[in-house]
């Protein structure tokens, strides 16, 4: 079990809860993260208040880093300890820990804190689509 923000239902602030959690055991291709920091985003209020609707109960959050606790099979580029980022599904973000797929996450330099790396992905991928992609 973990601790995370879930919501039930639609609405304001008001509908986020604390929660407990089950944490399940690692799949193929994933990694349980402890997360130190997670990105705060509109994507993330779209999704509470059901512009973007999700199924319920869900987790909220696309976006953080912290440090990789356990590996599970199949994961061969990363290692326990490595501190890490992500930005993009599955919705969960904001939990103590959780599993990711191992295939979604960055390596975060020593150079960049948690907060810098849970705050720069979406952003910074959403740059690099439009100066790379968009703009020729």
């Amino acid at each position: 079990m973990t601790h995370a923000i879930v919501f039930r239902e639609t609405g304001g602030p008001e509908v986020l809860e604390w929660s407990k959690v089950p944490l399940p055991e690692l799949g193929e291709g994933e990694v349980r993260l402890r997360q130190e920091a997670v990105g705060l985003n509109y994507i993330d209020t779209y999704h509470r208040c059901g512009m973007y609707p999700v199924p319920m109960p869900s987790g909220i959050g696309l976006e953080g880093a912290g440090t990789i606790e356990a590996i599970g099979p199949g994961v061969t580029e990363l290692a326990v300890g490595d501190r890490v980022a992500y930005a993009g599904g599955p919705l969960g973000a904001y939990a103590c820990e959780r599993n990711m797929p191992a295939d979604r996450l960055v390596r975060l330099p020593d150079a960049l804190s948690f907060e810098q790396g849970a705050a720069m992905m979406l952003q910074g991928l959403t740059a690099q689509y439009l100066l790379r992609r968009t703009y020729r």
